[in-house]
């Protein structure tokens, strides 16, 4: 595979998880209209479990490139989880920015291990 061709392809697939991402955030959040960032907590846990999943299957380089850098990549986002916390934080809401830590690390391992476990099993 070409050097150009893997570029294009990044871009292609982080264009595509950019899109995922903020589509997926704002229909969490329109349905879960509260303080806490769902949307960036669904977001980031599904991506550790597609990372881990693909992860598992053993990949060519080339295409954990491409679908885990490009796509995976641009889905998750620790910026926006750490700017959140922040803000939580900021509003003086400590129990939600704690809880928006822990359970992020928690589930994110979590489901960073059982897609490994689901890919591995393929």
């Amino acid at each position: 595979m070409t050097t150009a061709l893997v570029w294009t392809g990044v871009a292609l697939l982080g264009g595509a998880g950019a899109v995922c991402r903020f589509l997926i955030d704002r229909a969490v959040s329109t349905r879960l209209k509260r303080g806490f960032p769902f949307g960036t907590l669904v977001v980031n846990i599904s991506g550790a479990l597609l990372l881990g999943f693909l992860a598992g299957l053993a990949l060519s380089p080339h295409t954990a490139l491409l679908v885990g850098t490009g796509f995976v990549g641009s889905y998750t986002t620790f910026s926006t989880w750490m700017l959140e916390t922040q803000r939580l934080t900021e509003e003086r809401q400590v129990w939600p920015a704690a809880a928006n830590i822990v359970v992020s690390v928690a589930l994110g391992l979590t489901a960073a291990w059982l897609g490994m476990w689901l890919g591995g099993r393929l």
